[in-house]
């Protein structure tokens, strides 16, 4: 069953989420490859950037303290995405669906202890190959109102 247009333009949110220290640090190391919650990661991968995991060196830094590695806004923007792919009257069938893909745009730098702010809607409903798409545009913005990062995120419902 396709996915009725009239949803286009349906809002999810505001959520509110406070980028934390230990949770940023711990995601830019494992990404790095280091296995902090092992407790026995050792020194950092040499290709991760200090201003991610170390006070010293990101107060030292251009940005005065930890910043985010940029991929930690999946966290937190994702969650209007998240929302309509589980919003009953949309009827997305799940288990048919398939992440197809999303976009960032960073709009400044992710701080420890910014509380951001992230709403979003659908922004396009189309039938392709006989496969639904659902598109969800999202934005965060931090306790100062400004843009942090936006979203485009695609999921392909693929047919019965």
């Amino acid at each position: 069953m396709a996915l009725d247009p009239k949803f286009i333009g349906r809002t999810y949110g505001p959520f509110t989420y406070e980028i934390g220290r230990e949770k940023s640090r711990e995601f830019s190391l494992i990404l790095g490859g280091s296995v902090p919650s092992a407790g026995t990661f050792g020194a950092p991968p040499a290709h991760v950037s200090p201003l991610l995991y170390d006070e010293g060196a990101a107060k030292a830094g251009p940005y005065g303290d930890l910043i985010a590695f940029p991929s930690f806004a999946v966290v937190f923007a994702i969650r209007p995405f998240s929302a309509a792919i589980a919003d009953p009257e949309l009827g997305v069938d799940r288990v048919r669906l398939v992440h197809g893909e999303q976009e960032l745009e960073f709009l400044g730098a992710l701080r420890m202890g910014d509380v951001l702010t992230t709403t979003g809607h659908i922004s396009e409903l189309y039938r392709k190959a006989g496969m639904d798409f659902l598109v969800v545009t999202t934005e965060s913005r931090n306790a100062y109102g400004d843009p942090m990062v936006r979203g485009v995120w695609t999921a392909v419902i693929r047919p019965a």
